[in-house]
């Protein structure tokens, strides 16, 4: 394109990092938790600091279930050239979210969702998101006190930074994929 008769190269510009109708329901529940009175979370008082799960542990659930539908969303959107069986095959074949972070991201895109945050800077989401995954999957599996206070206003704290950080990751990832 040209403007002011200067060569400028325009990128494609994508939606899709967000815009799904669920995509707004996920963030207005998380809000809506976040601000939810603190009257309503006085049934784990009786438990130790230790043993005591945050009172806004559905927070942190909340937003591990939005992020993993982003996920499905970009391996679909940036193969959207495969033919949708392959597509499909592939998904099905790694539909654990971990194994679509490392082991099929890795098979798309040559690396892993992890590290590359890391390479586009975002080395705090990279590992905000690593604990918070290894804590959803503790609290899963018998131990919900591993997501505590802590957790939860780590995670509040960097919505944006991480909500910058996936613009940035699907942008790469679609737009790469585009030519």
């Amino acid at each position: 394109m040209t403007i002011n008769g200067k060569e400028v190269v325009i990128h494609a510009t994508l939606a899709g990092a967000e815009g799904r109708y669920e995509d707004y329901i996920y963030l207005e529940m998380l809000q809506r938790e976040w601000e939810r009175p603190a009257a309503e979370f006085e049934r784990f008082s009786h438990f130790s600091d230790t043993e005591r799960p945050s009172a806004r542990a559905a927070l942190v659930l909340l937003f591990w279930g939005y992020f993993e539908t982003r996920i499905d969303r970009l391996h679909r959107a940036a193969m959207r050239a495969l033919p949708q069986r392959v597509l499909n095959d592939e998904l099905r074949r790694y539909s654990g979210i971990r194994s679509r972070l490392y082991e099929l991201y890795k098979i798309f895109f040559g690396t892993t969702y992890f590290d590359d945050l890391r390479d586009q800077g975002f080395v705090a989401v990279a590992d905000l998101l690593k604990d918070i995954h290894e804590r959803r999957n503790a609290f899963a599996h018998g131990k919900p006190q591993a997501i505590n206070d802590v957790t939860v206003n780590a995670l509040v704290e960097n919505l944006k930074a991480e909500h910058d950080a996936w613009i940035a990751i699907y942008n790469r990832r679609v737009r790469s994929r585009d030519g």
